[in-house]
């Protein structure tokens, strides 16, 4: 192969017949969630490396990666580790097991693959492909669906999860391998065909999850039984419901795919008007001032409340009833309350329990897309 000397970016780039121009650094934006979770618990005054030091960022998500393949979550990859941090990865990395909470592993997988195109370093590649068979290894044969975390610590772990873009963010990436065959030139023919059959299982598995009320479809519940099926609970505060954020992510997928089924085209078409159906006007999330304290999982210095407001924008609340679309709102003890001020305010202000999540998709994305895809008989 060809190496020449890349000025700009700092590191050797390998040049194939299939990479004339390797391609551009790989985005951080994948990561946003750990990293903003990271810096929940310990700030953000540590050194990073820079969005183009992508070798010194792959090397960290390799220290960070288990023997199985599989990553702790909520890590910033871009985190600059001294000599006792390194350490203490690299004792972590002799355990097996990783969680695909906050957008996680599939990410590495992705940025792994790009490192390799960019660098040649087939380091990167070996560890894009113990990810890979990591996440086919961890597909819940019941559906087809992804748990939270393996080995389940919690009693929601092994539920099929679609919060935080779990089921729907796996398959994102899996049909990437599909599709960018340069990027992903490396997956093997079997390899491959096992990654399809996964996506096939997958997309099966979000049409049958659908929530139905009334014989209408509606959106998807966060997390389901992986033996009954039915909406289930995720951590004490997540009671099973219907959600406003990760349907809204579902979607996106379903409309992602060129060559959608009918099937697919109604999964849109239902959770679209179920979205509408939902939408609660004459209502802003006020934030103000209030004294410093400090919770186990964040600090605050302000507190939130729900105020009337007539000209106020759409919101959405996280969580849905099954039945009545009714906001479900809970404390750490499982609670359901009635009303935002009733929920602590440690929760209040480290939780998202209402936002304008599908505002996008329905003013611009849907109706492009629907332009395309017309609903089948």
């Amino acid at each position: 192969m060809k190496r020449v000397r890349a000025l700009t970016l700092g590191w050797l780039l390998v040049a194939s017949p299939t990479w004339a121009t390797p391609p551009a650094p790989p985005s951080l934006a994948g990561f946003e969630d750990a990293i903003h979770h990271w810096r929940n618990v310990h700030g953000d005054a540590y050194p990073r490396y820079a969005p183009d030091q992508v070798a010194s960022i792959a090397d960290n998500i390799l220290r960070y990666q288990r023997i199985d393949g599989g990553w702790i979550e909520n890590q910033d990859p871009a985190r600059i580790l001294d000599d006792a941090e390194k350490a203490r990865f690299d004792a972590e990395a002799r355990k097996s097991g990783g969680s695909f909470d906050n957008r996680n592993i599939y990410t590495q997988v992705d940025y792994l693959a790009t490192a390799y195109a960019i660098t040649g370093d087939v380091r990167y590649r070996e560890g894009s492909l113990k990810g890979l068979q990591f996440t086919l290894a961890q597909q819940i044969p019941s559906c087809g669906g992804w748990p939270h975390t393996v080995p389940a610590t919690q009693s929601y772990h092994p539920h099929i999860t679609i919060a935080d873009d779990v089921t729907a963010g796996v398959l994102g990436t899996l049909r990437r391998v599909l599709t960018d065959e340069r990027r992903y030139a490396f997956v093997d023919a079997a390899l491959r065909a096992r990654v399809r059959a996964a996506v096939d299982a997958g997309d099966a598995c979000l049409l049958r999850l659908q929530v139905r009320q009334g014989g209408a479809l509606a959106g998807w519940a966060g997390q389901y039984d992986a033996r009954t099926l039915a909406p289930a609970q995720g951590r004490k505060f997540e009671l099973p419901s219907i959600t406003g954020q990760e349907t809204v992510g579902v979607v996106r997928y379903l409309m992602s795919i060129p060559d959608p089924s009918p099937e697919m085209v109604k999964a849109v078409d239902g959770a679209v008007a179920w979205l509408r159906r939902v939408e609660i006007t004459g209502w802003h999330i006020e934030t103000f001032e209030a004294p410093a304290e400090q919770f186990q999982y964040h600090s605050s210095t302000k507190d939130r409340r729900l105020v009337a407001d007539p000209t106020a924008s759409a919101l959405w609340a996280r969580f849905y009833d099954v039945k009545d679309n009714s906001a479900v709102l809970a404390t750490r003890d499982s609670q359901r309350v009635a009303r935002y001020e009733d929920i602590p305010r440690e929760r209040r202000t480290g939780y998202e329990w209402y936002g304008s999540w599908p505002k996008r998709l329905l003013s611009k994305e849907y109706p492009q897309w629907k332009a395309s895809h017309p609903a089948t008989p």
